[in-house]
Protein backbone atom coordinates (compact mmCIF):
# COMPACT_ATOMS: atom_id res chain seq x y z
CA UNK A 1 0.00 0.00 0.00
CA UNK A 2 0.99 3.05 -0.83
CA UNK A 3 1.13 5.80 1.58
CA UNK A 4 0.66 8.74 -0.17
CA UNK A 5 -2.98 7.32 -1.02
CA UNK A 6 -4.51 6.80 1.81
CA UNK A 7 -7.98 6.25 0.08
CA UNK A 8 -6.03 3.18 -1.57
CA UNK A 9 -5.18 1.65 2.53
CA UNK A 10 -8.82 3.08 3.18
CA UNK A 11 -10.27 0.26 0.34
CA UNK A 12 -7.24 -2.67 1.10
CA UNK A 13 -8.22 -2.43 4.56
CA UNK A 14 -12.17 -2.17 3.76
CA UNK A 15 -11.94 -5.31 1.30
CA UNK A 16 -9.64 -7.71 2.72
CA UNK A 17 -12.29 -7.08 6.30
CA UNK A 18 -15.57 -8.22 3.56
CA UNK A 19 -13.40 -10.87 1.98
CA UNK A 20 -12.81 -12.06 5.58
CA UNK A 21 -15.99 -12.46 5.71
CA UNK A 22 -16.73 -14.50 2.82
CA UNK A 23 -17.44 -12.02 -0.11
CA UNK A 24 -15.65 -11.99 -3.21
CA UNK A 25 -15.69 -8.89 -4.35
CA UNK A 26 -13.74 -8.87 -7.56
CA UNK A 27 -15.83 -6.58 -9.42
CA UNK A 28 -16.10 -4.35 -6.20
CA UNK A 29 -12.69 -3.92 -5.38
CA UNK A 30 -11.76 -2.84 -8.98
CA UNK A 31 -14.59 -0.32 -8.72
CA UNK A 32 -13.19 0.85 -5.32
CA UNK A 33 -9.71 1.00 -6.60
CA UNK A 34 -10.45 2.99 -9.16
CA UNK A 35 -12.29 5.35 -7.20
CA UNK A 36 -9.16 5.71 -4.74
CA UNK A 37 -7.23 6.56 -7.66
CA UNK A 38 -9.80 9.22 -8.57
CA UNK A 39 -9.15 10.79 -4.91
CA UNK A 40 -5.43 11.13 -5.69
CA UNK A 41 -6.25 12.72 -9.17
CA UNK A 42 -8.09 15.49 -7.09
CA UNK A 43 -6.10 15.98 -4.55
CA UNK A 44 -9.12 15.27 -2.23
CA UNK A 45 -8.66 15.83 1.40
CA UNK A 46 -11.29 14.69 4.31
CA UNK A 47 -14.30 12.66 4.25
CA UNK A 48 -16.21 10.90 1.65
CA UNK A 49 -19.14 12.96 0.80
CA UNK A 50 -21.54 13.19 -1.52
CA UNK A 51 -20.41 15.43 -4.04
CA UNK A 52 -16.53 13.80 -4.55
CA UNK A 53 -19.34 10.48 -5.06
CA UNK A 54 -21.21 12.18 -7.50
CA UNK A 55 -18.09 13.16 -9.08
CA UNK A 56 -16.76 9.67 -9.41
CA UNK A 57 -20.09 7.88 -10.48
CA UNK A 58 -20.47 10.63 -13.37
CA UNK A 59 -16.24 10.22 -14.68
CA UNK A 60 -16.95 6.73 -16.65
CA UNK A 61 -16.12 6.51 -20.20
CA UNK A 62 -19.95 6.40 -20.86
CA UNK A 63 -21.03 8.87 -18.37
CA UNK A 64 -24.17 6.95 -18.50
CA UNK A 65 -26.67 7.04 -15.73
CA UNK A 66 -27.04 2.98 -15.28
CA UNK A 67 -23.09 3.23 -14.70
CA UNK A 68 -23.42 5.71 -12.12
CA UNK A 69 -25.94 4.26 -10.27
CA UNK A 70 -23.98 1.22 -10.21
CA UNK A 71 -20.85 2.67 -8.97
CA UNK A 72 -23.01 4.41 -6.26
CA UNK A 73 -24.21 1.21 -5.23
CA UNK A 74 -20.43 0.12 -5.06
CA UNK A 75 -19.58 3.00 -3.15
CA UNK A 76 -22.45 3.04 -0.22
CA UNK A 77 -20.83 0.05 1.19
CA UNK A 78 -17.52 1.59 1.65
CA UNK A 79 -19.17 4.86 2.76
CA UNK A 80 -21.05 2.40 5.61
CA UNK A 81 -17.29 1.11 6.55
CA UNK A 82 -15.42 4.98 6.62
CA UNK A 83 -18.83 6.30 8.63
CA UNK A 84 -17.27 3.95 11.49
CA UNK A 85 -13.98 6.13 11.81
CA UNK A 86 -14.99 9.27 10.45
CA UNK A 87 -18.62 10.53 11.21
CA UNK A 88 -18.93 13.08 9.02
CA UNK A 89 -18.92 10.77 5.82
CA UNK A 90 -22.03 11.03 3.93
CA UNK A 91 -23.28 7.56 2.56
CA UNK A 92 -25.01 8.75 -1.03
CA UNK A 93 -28.52 7.34 -1.14
CA UNK A 94 -29.36 4.24 -3.36
CA UNK A 95 -31.57 6.57 -5.45
CA UNK A 96 -28.97 9.11 -6.69
CA UNK A 97 -28.79 7.88 -10.58
CA UNK A 98 -31.29 5.87 -10.45
CA UNK A 99 -32.21 2.05 -10.17
CA UNK A 100 -28.41 0.02 -10.59
CA UNK A 101 -29.63 -3.00 -11.70
CA UNK A 102 -32.13 -2.00 -15.04
CA UNK A 103 -32.01 -4.35 -17.92
CA UNK A 104 -30.95 -3.08 -21.33
CA UNK A 105 -32.67 -4.31 -24.08
CA UNK A 106 -30.37 -6.61 -26.02
CA UNK A 107 -29.00 -6.43 -29.70
CA UNK A 108 -30.24 -9.64 -30.83
CA UNK A 109 -28.24 -10.68 -33.75
CA UNK A 110 -30.55 -11.88 -37.14
CA UNK A 111 -29.07 -15.14 -39.22
CA UNK A 112 -27.75 -13.27 -41.59
CA UNK A 113 -25.06 -11.23 -38.86
CA UNK A 114 -24.32 -14.76 -37.22
CA UNK A 115 -23.76 -16.01 -40.68
CA UNK A 116 -21.45 -12.58 -41.55
CA UNK A 117 -19.95 -12.52 -37.89
CA UNK A 118 -18.94 -16.51 -37.91
CA UNK A 119 -17.11 -15.76 -41.54
CA UNK A 120 -15.22 -12.90 -40.45
CA UNK A 121 -13.96 -15.12 -37.24
CA UNK A 122 -12.75 -17.43 -39.27
CA UNK A 123 -10.47 -14.58 -41.37
CA UNK A 124 -8.70 -13.22 -38.23
CA UNK A 125 -5.01 -13.54 -38.48
CA UNK A 126 -2.92 -15.06 -39.07
CA UNK A 127 -3.97 -16.66 -41.83
CA UNK A 128 -5.01 -20.33 -41.18
CA UNK A 129 -4.23 -20.02 -37.70
CA UNK A 130 -5.43 -21.72 -34.72
CA UNK A 131 -7.07 -18.70 -33.11
CA UNK A 132 -9.55 -18.43 -35.99
CA UNK A 133 -10.66 -21.43 -35.94
CA UNK A 134 -10.97 -21.44 -31.65
CA UNK A 135 -12.78 -18.13 -32.10
CA UNK A 136 -15.57 -19.31 -35.16
CA UNK A 137 -16.26 -22.50 -32.66
CA UNK A 138 -16.24 -20.49 -29.35
CA UNK A 139 -18.83 -18.01 -30.84
CA UNK A 140 -20.72 -20.81 -32.67
CA UNK A 141 -20.98 -22.85 -29.19
CA UNK A 142 -22.35 -19.55 -27.40
CA UNK A 143 -24.67 -19.29 -29.97
CA UNK A 144 -25.80 -22.64 -29.91
CA UNK A 145 -25.85 -23.08 -26.44
CA UNK A 146 -26.37 -19.70 -24.94
CA UNK A 147 -23.54 -20.54 -22.94
CA UNK A 148 -22.14 -17.47 -20.79
CA UNK A 149 -18.55 -16.43 -22.06
CA UNK A 150 -16.95 -17.29 -18.46
CA UNK A 151 -18.42 -20.94 -18.80
CA UNK A 152 -17.04 -21.44 -22.49
CA UNK A 153 -13.96 -20.46 -22.39
CA UNK A 154 -13.71 -22.11 -18.66
CA UNK A 155 -14.79 -25.87 -20.25
CA UNK A 156 -11.63 -28.35 -19.69
CA UNK A 157 -11.14 -31.59 -22.45
CA UNK A 158 -12.78 -33.54 -19.70
CA UNK A 159 -15.80 -31.42 -19.47
CA UNK A 160 -16.77 -32.26 -23.22
CA UNK A 161 -17.87 -35.25 -23.42
CA UNK A 162 -18.59 -35.62 -27.45
CA UNK A 163 -19.56 -39.16 -27.90
CA UNK A 164 -22.22 -38.80 -25.80
CA UNK A 165 -23.18 -34.69 -26.36
CA UNK A 166 -22.86 -33.20 -23.18
CA UNK A 167 -20.92 -30.37 -21.65
CA UNK A 168 -20.22 -30.22 -18.09
CA UNK A 169 -20.42 -26.37 -17.40
CA UNK A 170 -18.24 -26.04 -14.12
CA UNK A 171 -18.55 -23.04 -11.46
CA UNK A 172 -20.70 -21.05 -13.17
CA UNK A 173 -22.47 -17.99 -12.01
CA UNK A 174 -23.34 -18.44 -8.36
CA UNK A 175 -21.09 -21.34 -7.90
CA UNK A 176 -23.54 -23.56 -9.73
CA UNK A 177 -22.81 -26.74 -11.93
CA UNK A 178 -25.12 -27.85 -15.22
CA UNK A 179 -25.00 -30.69 -17.93
CA UNK A 180 -25.73 -29.13 -21.04
CA UNK A 181 -27.25 -31.41 -23.87
CA UNK A 182 -26.00 -30.17 -27.44
CA UNK A 183 -27.21 -30.66 -30.52
CA UNK A 184 -25.66 -33.07 -32.88
CA UNK A 185 -24.69 -30.31 -35.27
CA UNK A 186 -22.67 -28.35 -32.37
CA UNK A 187 -21.14 -31.83 -32.00
CA UNK A 188 -19.89 -31.94 -35.18
CA UNK A 189 -18.56 -28.87 -34.93
CA UNK A 190 -16.93 -29.20 -31.39
CA UNK A 191 -15.51 -32.67 -33.26
CA UNK A 192 -13.90 -30.71 -35.77
CA UNK A 193 -12.49 -28.22 -33.91
CA UNK A 194 -10.90 -30.45 -31.35
CA UNK A 195 -9.88 -33.00 -34.02
CA UNK A 196 -7.84 -29.40 -35.61
CA UNK A 197 -6.52 -28.27 -32.61
CA UNK A 198 -5.24 -31.59 -31.16
CA UNK A 199 -3.28 -31.57 -34.49
CA UNK A 200 -1.42 -28.83 -34.51
CA UNK A 201 -1.07 -28.40 -30.75
CA UNK A 202 -0.18 -32.31 -30.05
CA UNK A 203 2.61 -31.64 -27.64
CA UNK A 204 0.35 -29.12 -25.24
CA UNK A 205 -0.48 -30.21 -22.27
CA UNK A 206 -3.26 -27.39 -21.15
CA UNK A 207 -6.68 -28.87 -20.18
CA UNK A 208 -8.54 -25.67 -21.82
CA UNK A 209 -10.90 -27.00 -24.51
CA UNK A 210 -10.31 -23.98 -26.59
CA UNK A 211 -6.96 -22.88 -26.73
CA UNK A 212 -4.24 -20.55 -28.91
CA UNK A 213 -2.03 -21.26 -31.25
CA UNK A 214 0.74 -21.08 -28.79
CA UNK A 215 -0.95 -23.88 -26.94
CA UNK A 216 -2.17 -21.58 -23.83
CA UNK A 217 -6.14 -21.47 -22.52
CA UNK A 218 -8.39 -18.95 -24.84
CA UNK A 219 -9.36 -16.54 -22.37
CA UNK A 220 -12.54 -14.36 -22.12
CA UNK A 221 -10.21 -11.06 -22.28
CA UNK A 222 -8.80 -12.78 -25.79
CA UNK A 223 -12.54 -13.11 -26.94
CA UNK A 224 -13.95 -9.84 -25.95
CA UNK A 225 -10.65 -8.42 -27.72
CA UNK A 226 -10.81 -10.38 -30.86
CA UNK A 227 -14.81 -9.34 -31.14
CA UNK A 228 -13.92 -6.36 -30.71
CA UNK A 229 -11.78 -6.01 -33.78
CA UNK A 230 -14.65 -7.84 -35.91
CA UNK A 231 -17.08 -5.43 -34.71
CA UNK A 232 -15.53 -2.50 -35.58
CA UNK A 233 -14.26 -3.81 -38.68
CA UNK A 234 -17.75 -5.11 -39.51
CA UNK A 235 -19.06 -1.12 -38.37
CA UNK A 236 -21.93 -2.42 -36.71
CA UNK A 237 -24.72 -0.26 -34.78
CA UNK A 238 -26.99 -1.88 -31.96
CA UNK A 239 -30.09 -2.23 -32.10
CA UNK A 240 -30.63 -2.91 -28.09
CA UNK A 241 -29.76 -0.38 -24.83
CA UNK A 242 -26.00 -1.41 -25.25
CA UNK A 243 -23.86 0.90 -26.06
CA UNK A 244 -22.61 -1.77 -28.71
CA UNK A 245 -23.13 -5.10 -29.86
CA UNK A 246 -21.45 -7.64 -27.67
CA UNK A 247 -20.55 -11.42 -27.42
CA UNK A 248 -23.26 -12.12 -24.38
CA UNK A 249 -25.75 -11.13 -26.59
CA UNK A 250 -25.36 -14.53 -28.92
CA UNK A 251 -26.97 -15.87 -25.36
CA UNK A 252 -29.55 -13.22 -25.14
CA UNK A 253 -30.08 -14.35 -28.89
CA UNK A 254 -30.62 -18.11 -28.09
CA UNK A 255 -33.02 -17.61 -25.53
CA UNK A 256 -35.22 -15.05 -27.24
CA UNK A 257 -35.06 -17.58 -30.27
CA UNK A 258 -36.34 -20.39 -28.23
CA UNK A 259 -39.57 -18.84 -26.61
CA UNK A 260 -40.39 -17.27 -30.29
CA UNK A 261 -40.15 -20.90 -31.73
CA UNK A 262 -42.59 -22.37 -28.59
CA UNK A 263 -44.62 -19.47 -29.13
CA UNK A 264 -45.09 -20.58 -32.72
CA UNK A 265 -45.51 -23.94 -32.18
CA UNK A 266 -48.15 -22.93 -29.94
CA UNK A 267 -46.08 -24.37 -26.27
CA UNK A 268 -47.03 -23.72 -23.10
CA UNK A 269 -44.39 -21.10 -21.77
CA UNK A 270 -45.10 -21.34 -18.75
CA UNK A 271 -44.72 -25.37 -18.32
CA UNK A 272 -41.11 -24.82 -20.41
CA UNK A 273 -39.79 -22.34 -18.95
CA UNK A 274 -38.30 -23.85 -15.88
CA UNK A 275 -36.40 -26.35 -18.51
CA UNK A 276 -34.84 -23.30 -20.68
CA UNK A 277 -33.74 -21.43 -16.93
CA UNK A 278 -32.13 -24.59 -15.99
CA UNK A 279 -30.58 -25.16 -19.23
CA UNK A 280 -28.71 -21.60 -19.49
CA UNK A 281 -28.05 -21.72 -15.90
CA UNK A 282 -30.22 -18.73 -14.13
CA UNK A 283 -30.47 -19.26 -10.40
CA UNK A 284 -34.17 -17.87 -10.59
CA UNK A 285 -36.87 -18.89 -13.26
CA UNK A 286 -38.06 -14.41 -13.29
CA UNK A 287 -34.47 -13.97 -14.75
CA UNK A 288 -35.64 -16.41 -17.46
CA UNK A 289 -39.40 -14.81 -17.83
CA UNK A 290 -37.82 -11.20 -18.07
CA UNK A 291 -36.51 -12.15 -22.16
CA UNK A 292 -40.25 -11.99 -23.12
CA UNK A 293 -40.03 -8.75 -22.78
CA UNK A 294 -36.80 -8.16 -24.82
CA UNK A 295 -37.84 -8.17 -28.14
CA UNK A 296 -41.09 -6.24 -29.51
CA UNK A 297 -41.76 -9.59 -31.46
CA UNK A 298 -42.15 -11.54 -28.51
CA UNK A 299 -43.48 -8.86 -26.38
CA UNK A 300 -46.58 -8.65 -29.35
CA UNK A 301 -46.52 -12.70 -29.39
CA UNK A 302 -47.60 -12.41 -24.94
CA UNK A 303 -49.56 -9.87 -25.31
CA UNK A 304 -52.03 -11.97 -28.43
CA UNK A 305 -51.62 -15.40 -25.68
CA UNK A 306 -52.71 -13.18 -23.18
CA UNK A 307 -55.48 -11.60 -24.77
CA UNK A 308 -56.75 -14.98 -26.34
CA UNK A 309 -56.55 -17.40 -23.43
CA UNK A 310 -58.40 -14.50 -21.33
CA UNK A 311 -61.05 -14.51 -24.39
CA UNK A 312 -60.29 -10.79 -25.30
CA UNK A 313 -62.07 -9.91 -22.29
CA UNK A 314 -60.86 -6.18 -21.32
Amino acid sequence: MSSRNPWQQRVDTYVAERRRAGFKLSIAAKQLAAFARFTQQLHHRGPLTLELASAWALASRSGARLTAARRIEVLRGFARYCQQWDPATQVPPRSLFGPAHRRLTPHIYTDSEIEVLLTAAARLPPPGGLRAASFTTFLGLIAATGLRISEAAGLLRSDVDLERGILLVRHAKFGKTRWVPVHPTTVRALKRYARRRDRECPGTTQEAFFIRSNGRAFLPEHARHAFQQLRQALGWRPRGGHAAPRIQDLRHRFVCRRLLRWYHDGQDIDRHILALSTYIGHVKVTDTYWYITATPELMAMAARRSEHSSGGVQ
